[in-house]
């Protein structure tokens, strides 16, 4: 089995979600999400998610609070992501360069349903958003999706 480790960061600005659409080569459409990505040996969970920020969006921020972890498995990979509060610092926002990010986006909270498709990234985001993940943790064996990062393909 593999462990993979993921944080993301969850910025929020003027009632929007910072987002970004990542392409996968198993998929025909990019997938919406929080901005984030896999930890390095070595990195504390805090600083690959302002890392991820900055190298998928263009902006700096610092990871505050946590706000929930979120865990699934697909197949023999297992999946543990922090979710942190980031706050954004400064920087110019652009889509990643030489990655597999198309699109950033401020989107309203309203719209945050239907742009991520994932319902194992959509529902415990929703549910931290509306109050209701209150042990700020959400839990899946089945993630109902597979992502296959570009250097993996």
């Amino acid at each position: 089995m593999t462990h993979i480790h993921l944080a993301q960061a969850l910025a929020v600005r003027d009632d929007r979600i910072l987002l970004v659409a990542s392409r996968y080569p198993n998929h025909t459409e990019p997938l919406w999400n929080l901005p984030g990505g896999r930890q390095r040996f070595g990195e504390l969970l805090g600083d690959t998610a302002e890392r991820e920020l900055f190298e998928e969006t263009g902006l700096r921020g610092v990871a505050g609070e946590l706000a929930y972890i979120n865990e699934s498995y697909d197949g023999e990979k297992h999946f543990v992501a922090a979710v942190f509060h980031t706050g954004v610092r400064d920087g110019t926002l652009r889509a990643a360069q030489n990655d597999h990010v198309e699109r950033v986006e401020w989107v309203p909270l309203d719209a945050i349903a239907g742009r991520i498709v994932a319902d194992v990234v959509r529902a415990p985001l929703l549910a931290y958003l509306g109050g209701g993940l209150r042990r700020r943790y959400a839990g899946r064996l089945v993630a109902g999706i597979s992502v296959e990062w570009p250097d993996e393909a």
